[in-house]
């Protein structure tokens, strides 16, 4: 049985919760003992990075507000997130729960991402990382190269040391292929992958075997990089007649599914991080019947969609991929011409003509975390009537 938690307070009955005061919920990470928060505190979309104080301020409401998994990586916020979380760290409001820390490295040489490893902790001002991530890693090949380089075994070495507290990987890898790791690297204590309303068939079958192994999942970019409350029309049959809107909806969608341990949520402004604690307050899971609903349409409907994560990039033709994505989408969801070209002129500022420059390399492709047939669809964008 998968259980939540209200602060100290198990909740083995889901009705529960409706008798206790809105707060945080918290699930066991895999086999770790740690209990993290259901929303957990996403650092890569801090707003002004290069002016510290908004982010701060975002990441004070977001421990206010019961969440203690915070979520930051080199390189996310102009190369300034981990500063920020850093500085944030020294004067973070009091409070009873641990709070516990991932970050990332996405060097597959040992000696490299030993670096990376304590440039990362010299940001933060900690000893210690929590859960330490070896990061993007998009296929089985990408894996190999991993194990080759030398990065695992740097990660375990860290660990021995106390410098980690739990080695991860980051992966948007296909489920078989998260299913693979997981069956052969018992050290590896957790995952945090990609899974939402949208893309989650892909995934699924690495997410199933986590769970049966013991492995805690972080869902990122649970709102399909903004996708679902952006088109917050077409995916409002997520919703069950007590969600207030479809984020609400989303979240709960993930934290419903006893697999994952906590979703990931990018926030940019202090109504961000309020936004998402509202999707946990009385919180009870979808039935399975509404669940499997919402699986049976998404499966057939909108497992095809861009989520933006922008791993496409860079692109050598100057592309702007993730922006035409984000118009392909739209033509997915059966859009007007006229919607699509108010996306073109007046939100992106783009023409199809920007499209037509593609030289087919493939390069977008093999980076895709959705496998996506990105040439194809800048063909089918540049040949659209502006």
């Amino acid at each position: 049985m998968t259980c939540l938690y209200l602060f100290n307070r198990t909740i083995v009955n889901p009705e529960d919760i409706f008798f206790a005061e809105p707060a945080m919920l918290y699930k066991e990470y895999g086999s770790t003992g740690k209990r993290i928060s259901v929303i957990g505190c996403g650092g890569m979309r801090l707003p002004t990075p290069h002016d510290h104080a908004a982010g701060i301020a975002i990441l004070h409401a977001a421990r206010r507000a019961g969440i203690n998994y915070f979520d930051t990586a080199p390189f996310y916020c102009d190369d300034q997130s981990e500063a920020i979380f850093g500085e944030a760290l020294r004067t973070m409001p009091p409070s009873p729960l641990p709070l516990y820390l991932s970050s990332k490295c996405s060097h597959a040489n040992g000696p490299d991402f030993r670096r990376s490893l304590e440039k990362s902790l010299r940001r933060l001002g900690v000893p210690r990382i929590d859960f330490f991530h070896i990061w993007c890693v998009m296929d089985a090949a990408d894996w190999q190269a991993r194990l080759r380089g030398g990065a695992l075994r740097a990660a375990l070495h860290a660990k021995a040391e106390g410098l980690i507290g739990h080695v991860c990987v980051s992966a948007h890898m296909s489920g078989p292929e998260i299913e693979d790791i997981i069956r052969q690297h018992p050290e590896i204590e957790g995952l945090t992958l990609g899974s939402n309303a949208i893309n989650f068939p892909y995934r699924q079958q690495g997410v199933a075997a986590a769970h049966r192994h013991r492995r805690g999942v972080v869902a990122m970019n649970p709102l399909g990089g903004g996708l679902i409350p952006q088109h917050h029309t077409a995916f409002d049959f997520i919703r069950s007649p007590d969600d207030p809107d479809v984020v609400t909806a989303a979240l709960r969608f993930l934290i419903s599914d006893p697999a994952i341990t906590s979703a990931l949520v990018g926030f940019h402004s202090l109504e961000d991080v309020a936004a998402a604690v509202r999707a946990v307050e009385q919180f009870a899971p979808y039935p399975p019947t509404h669940l499997d609903a919402i699986r049976r349409r998404l499966t057939s409907d909108f497992n095809e969609m861009c989520t933006g994560c922008g791993y496409c990039l860079p692109c050598p033709a100057g592309i702007p991929i993730p922006r035409l994505m984000d118009i392909h989408n739209l033509m997915q969801l059966g859009a007007t011409d006229r919607a699509i070209r108010d996306r073109f002129q007046n939100h992106w500022e783009l023409t199809p003509a920007q499209a037509a420059d593609c030289i087919a390399c493939g390069q977008c492709e093999s980076r895709c975390t959705q496998h996506l047939p990105i040439i194809q669809r800048l063909k089918k964008i540049a040949a659209f009537p502006l």
